[in-house]
């Protein structure tokens, strides 16, 4: 299964997302991440993400006579690469995106069911702006987003950090206005 296979699926999408940030997790960790996937299903996905090279084993213990096995994410392989997004066409790019989405409000949903969550209190948004961009412009902002959020993904986990989902989607949302290049 390549890495466009592997990341289609909503439920495999979130267990990336669940160890991004240095994270090194047991199958049953990442089920209190995501109490709302079965225990089956989650086992099923981390054996096909580990199969296909996008978790590795990081270490395997010993508890009560079975083996735990301690996954980490490979970043090489847990995105699509330039070049395969490339050559994608509208429809790989319609299932990316509806993946995409339902990754993210199974995401928000299991925020929301949780004891302590509170949008009033948390940061939540989830505003979309329409802008106005030339090229030049467009490329400024990109490079300015980049700017602001590359080095924030080096954070480790710390005392009174707490760890937020941020999905930039951009996309034009209407064909250029008359008379632009």
């Amino acid at each position: 299964m390549d890495t466009l296979e592997l990341l289609g699926h909503p439920v495999r999408l979130r267990i990336v997302h669940a160890m991004r940030g240095g994270r090194t997790l047991t199958t049953a960790e990442l089920g209190t991440l995501l109490p709302d996937v079965s225990k089956a299903m989650l086992y099923r996905h981390v054996d096909l993400l580990a199969a296909g090279g996008v978790l590795e084993v990081a270490d395997e213990r010993r508890v009560r006579g079975a083996v735990e096995r301690h996954y980490r994410l490979r970043r090489d392989r847990a995105s699509v690469d330039p070049g395969t997004a490339a050559s994608m066409s509208p429809e790989d790019h319609r299932r990316g995106f509806a993946v995409a989405l339902a990754a993210l409000v199974a995401e928000f949903n299991a925020y929301l069911d949780r004891d302590d969550a509170d949008p009033r209190a948390d940061p939540v948004g989830y505003q979309q702006h329409a802008v106005w961009l030339d090229r030049d412009e467009l490329a400024a902002l990109v490079g300015e987003l980049r700017a602001a959020i590359l080095p924030r993904l080096a954070n480790p986990a710390a005392p009174g950090r707490t760890r937020y989902l941020l999905s930039p989607i951009l996309f034009p949302s209407e064909p250029p206005a008359a008379g632009s290049g």
